[in-house]
């Protein structure tokens, strides 16, 4: 438990000039040696399983707070003065992560009711196992919400000559496509989005007919090649008779180096960072393979021979999902441990990790579980089917959600608590198909995008408001930033201005809710990491104070 805040502690603050700011500080915690609220206005955190005093992770030779990744987290008092209302506010934070992760990062600070749709959250988010890929890596996240969304979604093209995007990865600010494109001569390609309905070929790294994962891995593209059945998706077959199963990296142009082939795979599924190094799964094949550099590879087997899909990191291990039964498996690096069939279904899909829980698609039911361990037992609670569809792929967290995409309609659902699902359309409507698949999922610029099958378009949606860095956040001591100011939301890092929303009606976003401001948990996950120096703001901060927090 965190030690109750203390009177007979004084902690040391770095003074700022009150001439340079609009206004002082609502709220500072420094977290150096407890959760005191350091502003004078005795807004005092509490919580749990938070080590003060850390010194591993020392900045400017004070000493900060450990947040674990599992239970920690700290709690503010209920009080007028950290709700934002429709107000302009500022959070500011400093924040350390490690380089080698076994678990996602997590929410920096939140005030978010779900059930409402109201409120705020910073996140610094990973999108872990949605299906192929892990679409977002150490991006930061700072979004609003007032219970709004788009009325309909944006079409932003079809990459290519694709039937299927298998893939979207968000890399260095730019949004990425892997694709399947079926023809005798053709193959699987990735493109670059152009940021409106165009895309850059890049190449097609293999012969084979698709690029089925793409992974961002120590600052470089990493792509896996399949040897897809199209009659998995009800389609023709393919007259492109190339195997997969190769692994390479993107050189720049349309130039990619062969990595080398993973065993006797024909075709690869999923991939994850996990402890600084690469793994990908095979699909038709039981496998999960490590890079061990150049063209080594290093099957690290299965569990009892099971083919394994989908990839997520979390809470120290891998997780992957089931080809042969609605399996959910769990590799530590050493060996594999079975955690239970999920409901009535043969196949388990995709993971997304929501309010520090780990959730699972599945077919043939349509439906998503969540993970919940007790006394040494594994139990997969039922969260939902959503509407009556049969297959429930991507699991993606988005401005404070949890979303899914389905067979075979090919329609988007949110997830809004208990079993609850609304539907937020189709985004494929092929005619004279079986079915339709709402199949890939990434967070970029601050909308929702997904791919699908069979036309082959990427589509993107806006719920509330929402700024999004689309670059990994580099590890070790980082100055966080989020401003909401009259018509705009503005994020920064280190002091630099790295992202600002479009504009909005601030009287359209009153953000008021009854949930507690939390300091290292949200919506997404609890923190993974150290924090020092968290402040709140109740007017919208300059460049030229966010640079003077910053030093």
């Amino acid at each position: 438990m965190c030690p109750r805040p203390l009177a007979a502690w004084f902690v040391l603050i770095p003074v700022l000039s009150a001439a340079s700011f609009a206004g002082p500080p609502v709220a500072v915690w420094s977290l150096e040696r407890d959760s005191r609220d350091s502003s004078g206005n005795g807004l005092d955190l509490t919580g749990r399983a938070v080590r003060f005093g850390d010194k591993a992770t020392r900045r400017n030779d004070r000493s900060t707070a450990r947040f674990d990744g599992r239970t920690s987290l700290l709690r503010a008092p209920d009080d007028k003065r950290l709700d934002p209302g429709t107000g302009p506010f500022s959070v500011t934070a400093w924040v350390h992560t490690e380089q080698s992760l076994d678990d996602v990062l997590g929410d920096v600070i939140s005030k978010f009711d779900p059930a409402r749709r109201t409120g705020f959250q910073l996140s610094i988010k990973n999108n872990v196992g949605v299906t192929n890929t892990s679409s977002n890596y150490r991006h930061v996240h700072f979004g609003i919400d007032n219970g709004r969304v788009d009325s309909s979604w944006t079409d932003h093209g079809r990459p290519g000559n694709n039937m299927y995007v298998f893939s979207l990865l968000v890399h260095k600010g730019q949004l990425y496509a892997g694709t399947c494109e079926p023809g005798a001569k053709e193959a699987g390609h990735v493109y670059l989005f152009d940021g409106k309905a165009g895309w850059k070929d890049l190449g097609t790294p293999d012969r084979c007919n698709a690029v089925s994962t793409l992974c961002s891995f120590g600052g470089e593209i990493y792509a896996g090649t399949t040897k897809y059945r199209l009659a998995g998706s009800s389609l023709p077959e393919s007259p492109n008779l190339a195997k997969g199963g190769r692994v390479f990296k993107y050189m720049g142009g349309k130039k990619w180096k062969n990595l080398g082939k993973l065993g006797d795979a024909e075709s690869l599924y999923g991939s994850v960072v996990y402890k600084n190094k690469l793994y990908f799964s095979a699909l038709y094949s039981p496998g999960l393979f490590r890079y061990d550099g150049g063209t080594k590879w290093t099957n690290c087997g299965t569990f009892e021979g099971k083919r394994v899909e989908s990839l997520a990191v979390y809470n120290g291990a891998i997780y992957a999902t089931g080809f042969d039964e609605a399996g959910v498996y769990r590799y530590d690096g050493d060996g594999w441990e079975h955690l239970g069939i999920v409901g009535k279904n043969t196949q388990t899909y995709g993971f997304a990790v929501y309010r520090g829980d780990l959730y699972v698609s599945s077919w043939p039911t349509g439906s998503v579980f969540r993970m919940e361990q007790a006394g040494g037992k594994t139990n997969w609670a039922f969260v939902g089917r959503l509407a009556m569809e049969k297959e429930s792929m991507p699991l993606a967290v988005y401005n404070g959600m949890m979303y899914s995409g389905t067979l075979p309609l090919g329609e988007v659902f949110r997830f809004d608590g208990g079993t609850k699902w609304t539907s937020l359309g189709k985004i494929d409507t092929t005619p004279n198909v079986r079915y339709r698949r709402a199949w890939s999922m990434a967070v970029f610029r601050g909308r929702l995008f997904a791919g699908v099958l069979p036309s082959g378009r990427v589509k993107s949606i806006e719920a509330g408001k929402s700024v999004t860095s689309d670059v990994e956040l580099p590890s070790g001591w980082v100055h966080l930033a989020a401003v909401k100011g009259g018509d705009r939301l503005r994020l920064y890092i280190n002091g630099k201005q790295v992202a600002v929303s479009s504009r909005f009606t601030a009287s359209k976003f009153n953000l008021s809710n009854t949930v507690p401001l939390t300091v290292g948990r949200g919506q997404h996950d609890h923190f993974n990491g150290s924090l020092s120096d968290v402040r709140i703001y109740r007017h919208a901060l300059s460049d030229a104070e966010v640079r003077e927090l910053s030093k």
